[in-house]
């Protein structure tokens, strides 16, 4: 505890009396000054005891001592200190009354008492105080590094923690949601803190906010990022009845110091697990199951053990390259600096690909897909699920257990991203173009393959790939490849390379029914669409059956093609239904 009026009052070498302000007596000391200025608070900064003998002022003019003691206490001084015995053999009764007017406790000091034993008490008190906030700091961050280490990590070091601060503690991850709480009757407390956890984990490392005041009985819930990178990792929360001193400042401080330890791992560590996974990711593309077992070993669980899902992701400005014919990179299924083994989609090596240095600022399509691998990461991690993440040039490809929240976060996150997207072409088309609709294109484009075993990946890996082309062709976030095959082939034609063919199989008839007799291409859908049924394709149109017959010989003699052929007739059909 600092230094407080009563306590000098009661220091027997001091013999301090006290003439005002014996109520006020237990406010704290930040330091003694001495000051004959008729206005010291220019120099003063609050809490201290001003030390005065009146020298250079009149102590017995009530006016002068009125406005002299409303500026000290207007300034935030705690106390007047007069020495009797200099200037004037006691306190003068005009500076009393000025001090019980205003409050300020007086006190007097004898003559042979001087300023400087005031000074060196005051002194001494603030740093034994200091000394035993580094002290107890130093003893709650070997607390707390001891549970740290205990089995229970990371919920025994909160339980510290709380009884440190003598409050409530939550730990909430990248998401925002609580994975930790003590003392436990603050989960609902914690649990309202949520959404302020997942804006602060959106601004760099370290960064901090206080999210509620102490008003209305509510805690004072101060926030603390973990982690070092461009996101943080997890986020703390601190309740208290009242702001942190400086020793509950310390066990905070090395709390989020212990917590980075535990949820950070080094860039040399990271890069290494990175490669581990590209590594295992290409033997399992290359039709090595085994292998990749073996060199797996227990880093990912059961992942390997149980039915998978391979995931393809892309932001969508790869996919436009990729549909505007630019080629993309190849497959480097390796970790930033590492030279690795480029991949095909069926799983055959290629030439050695060396990538180039990892860049710091993240592109925003990289931050696409890092959003992506960290709430899959999230989910995974919060559930209990092994996955695999592997970063690759333009995409991002993933494994995860079929059915478990990794799959599930994959496809809310499109979802989410597809929403957001669809707001924001909204507002853009309603300013610029109330009369249009909005058509947003999703910033990411997911593929999902059906689930597969192990020794079936280099499959499931060539099932995402085709969802991903589906999920870029339609404009849509995501797609499964079930949804692929129960799916119909219609909505494919909508490509312009098929309709660029049809338009060419099908011009001759259209001239020909633009300048001449008979409607061809409608005689045709027709008569398609029956099944070549001559009576019913007739009904139809609404003409005799001979007529149709005239007008098929017709639409072969222009195409110069049979319709006997059977690949004929479907080329026509589709080529009807791309140009309808």
């Amino acid at each position: 505890m600092p230094p407080t009026l009563a306590t000098l009052v009661q220091h027997s070498a001091l013999r301090l009396s006290v003439l005002a302000g014996k109520d006020r007596l237990d406010t704290p000391v930040r330091w003694a000054h001495a000051s004959e200025l008729a206005d010291p608070t220019p120099y003063l900064d609050g809490g201290e005891l001003v030390m005065i003998t009146a020298v250079k002022m009149d102590a017995e003019d009530p006016d002068a001592m009125r406005e002299y003691v409303r500026l000290l206490a207007g300034r935030g001084v705690v106390g007047l200190a007069f020495a009797a015995g200099v200037n004037y053999e006691r306190a003068p009764e005009a500076l009393v009354a000025a001090a019980r007017e205003t409050c300020l406790p007086l006190l007097e000091v004898p003559r042979r008492t001087p300023f400087i034993a005031i000074g060196k008490v005051v002194s001494a008190a603030i740093a034994a105080e200091q000394y035993q906030t580094v002290t107890e700091g130093f003893d709650a961050q070997r607390d707390m590094t001891t549970a740290a280490l205990s089995q229970e990590g990371p919920t025994a070091l909160l339980t510290r923690l709380a009884g440190h601060v003598k409050g409530w503690v939550a730990l909430y991850d990248a998401s925002g949601a609580v994975v930790a709480v003590a003392p436990a009757w603050a989960a609902r407390r914690a649990a309202r803190f949520t959404g302020d956890a997942e804006r602060l984990r959106d601004r760099p490392a370290p960064a901090s906010a206080v999210v509620s005041e102490s008003e209305a009985g509510d805690d004072r819930v101060e926030l603390q990022s973990i982690g070092t990178g461009r996101r943080a990792k997890a986020v703390l929360a601190v309740g208290t009845a009242a702001p942190l001193g400086t020793a509950e400042r310390y066990a905070v401080h090395s709390a989020v110091a212990l917590l980075t330890l535990t949820t950070e791992r080094s860039r040399a560590l990271q890069e290494g697990e990175q490669r581990l996974g590209a590594a295992v990711l290409r033997m399992l593309l290359a039709g090595e199951s085994e292998h990749a077992r073996a060199v797996a070993g227990r880093l990912y669980g059961g992942l390997l053990d149980a039915p998978l899902r391979v995931i393809v992701a892309e932001p969508a400005t790869a996919a436009r390259n990729r549909t505007s014919g630019v080629t993309p990179p190849a497959m480097t299924l390796s970790a930033p600096g590492a030279t690795g083994s480029a991949i095909t989609p069926s799983g055959a090596p290629v030439a050695e690909v060396e990538p180039t240095a990892p860049v710091p600022e993240l592109s925003a399509a990289e931050r696409v897909l890092d959003d992506l691998a960290d709430a899959t990461e999230t989910a995974a991690a919060r559930n209990g699920e092994a996955v695999l993440v592997v970063p690759d040039g333009e995409r991002l490809i993933v494994l995860a257990s079929d059915g478990g929240a990794a799959v599930s976060a994959c496809a809310r996150h499109a979802a989410d991203a597809t929403a957001q997207e669809t707001a924001a072409a909204a507002g853009r088309t309603a300013a610029a173009r109330p009369y249009r609709a909005a058509t947003p294109e999703p910033k990411l484009v997911i593929g999902v393959s059906a689930p597969v075993g192990i020794p079936a990946a280099a499959i499931g890996f060539k099932q995402a790939d085709q969802a991903l082309s589906v999920a870029r062709r339609r404009g849509v976030g995501l797609v499964e490849h079930e949804d692929v095959a129960a799916g119909s082939v219609l909505p494919l034609l909508a490509d312009e390379a098929v309709r660029a063919f049809a338009d060419g199989l099908l011009r001759k008839l259209y001239e020909h029914d633009a300048h001449g007799r008979g409607d061809l291409v409608a005689s045709l859908r027709a008569w398609l669409s029956r099944h070549g049924q001559w009576d019913a394709a007739a009904a139809d149109l609404g003409v005799h059956r001979h007529t149709l017959r005239y007008r098929m010989r017709r639409v072969e003699e222009i195409l110069g093609r049979s319709l006997d052929d059977p690949d004929v007739r479907m080329e026509l059909w589709l080529a009807l239904k791309a140009t309808s």
